[in-house]
């Protein structure tokens, strides 16, 4: 059976490509020897028929599996599992970026879920990410850690990347506090700072990779949310206040963060081109995740630790490397442990912020 290519025809035996304009001289010059069988009427459309599965390109096939995997009944499966395994009810949930899992250690009253123990969870297969979900208290406050998140890099679909939210939304989270490991764009930032996000710069998302691409689930949001306002300023409020007041002032600072979708670092055109567009520090997470809050309605607090200062010349001997970045990061855990922990407290003495 010769298979139809819009305008054109291929002959199942002899493999031969024809346009339309040669296809009754060609069919005329075969005769009836059958060796080159060919369909004299091109249809009124190519697949006037449903398109069987296996006709459908490899993207779309795993687009089409990735919507049905990612189905409002799936993330409600995954918390109604977790919420059978714990008696503790979370409001807040705090992703730790690499190297940044001990905060997750701090916790009081622990139930601990390796996420290949949870079903329908993605697994986490970076340097620096132990992959557990960690239900507990902070300062008196229910929280749920990932201690380990996932990459898009890692081969995950934006939607996968950000599961774990929706699935705390339906477990009753209400704050989205998501930590990161970054290189620092502004000249003006040193290794060792934490910033504040302020706002993002998606340009993963500006190609078309948004976690909210496809159909709308009204049960999760609206379907254009609003991102102007992604990073709640009561939060970032109460993060400045925590940190004067632990004297962290001397290492503090508040920018705007920007994702790329890894796993390479930066180039220095690059590096240069994100520094113009208005971005402190670069990254290659957090921003899917905060995306998929917003649309829940969670409020959010981004935090970026400054694990190196990007490459801005061609004659720098410096380069990025993930082992540097580890290393920074066990070298201001502390203080981020610190952080966090007085920001929870804050939020429980305030009767407005749960």
């Amino acid at each position: 059976m010769p298979l139809l290519l819009g305008d054109w025809r291929c002959s199942g035996e002899a493999g031969t490509h024809l346009p339309d304009s040669r296809l009754e001289a060609a069919a005329a010059s075969a005769g009836s020897t059958g060796l080159c069988p060919l369909v004299k009427q091109k249809p009124a459309a190519p697949f006037p028929a449903p398109i069987p599965f296996f006709w459908l390109t490899r993207e779309r096939r795993m687009a089409y599996a990735e919507e049905d995997r990612n189905s409002y009944e799936v993330y409600k499966e995954t918390a109604d599992w977790l919420r059978a395994r714990t008696v503790q009810r979370p409001k807040i949930a705090i992703i730790c970026g690499s190297g940044l899992g001990g905060l997750a250690d701090v916790l009081d009253n622990k139930t601990v879920f390796p996420y290949e123990d949870i079903p329908h969870f993605p697994r986490s297969t970076v340097a620096g990410h132990v992959g557990r979900l960690v239900f507990g208290e902070l300062s008196g406050q229910p929280c749920v850690c990932m201690q380990g998140r996932f990459h898009s890099y890692e081969g995950y679909s934006v939607s996968t990347v950000t599961f774990p939210i929706r699935v705390f939304f339906l477990l009753g989270v209400e704050i989205l506090i998501v930590t990161n490991a970054a290189g620092g764009l502004n000249p003006h930032f040193q290794v060792g700072d934490i910033m504040f996000i302020r706002d993002h710069i998606s340009l993963f998302g500006l190609g078309g990779q948004n976690p909210l691409r496809g159909p709308n689930d009204e049960r999760f949001g609206v379907r254009f949310p609003c991102m102007s306002d992604a990073y709640e300023q009561d939060l970032l409020g109460l993060a400045k206040e925590s940190a004067q007041e632990l004297g962290f002032l001397s290492f503090t600072r508040e920018g705007v963060y920007c994702v790329l979708a890894g796993p390479c670092y930066e180039t220095v055109a690059e590096c240069r081109v994100l520094q113009a567009l208005g971005a402190d520090a670069v990254g290659m997470s957090t921003v899917p995740e905060v995306i998929v809050a917003r649309h829940c309605g969670l409020r959010v607090l981004g935090i970026s630790l400054i694990t190196n200062k990007v490459v801005m010349s061609y004659d720098s001997q410096e380069k990025a490397n993930h082992e540097e970045v580890l290393r920074i990061s066990v070298v201001r855990a502390e203080a981020l442990q610190k952080l966090v922990t007085h920001l929870l407290g804050k939020l429980g003495e305030s009767t407005n912020s749960l």
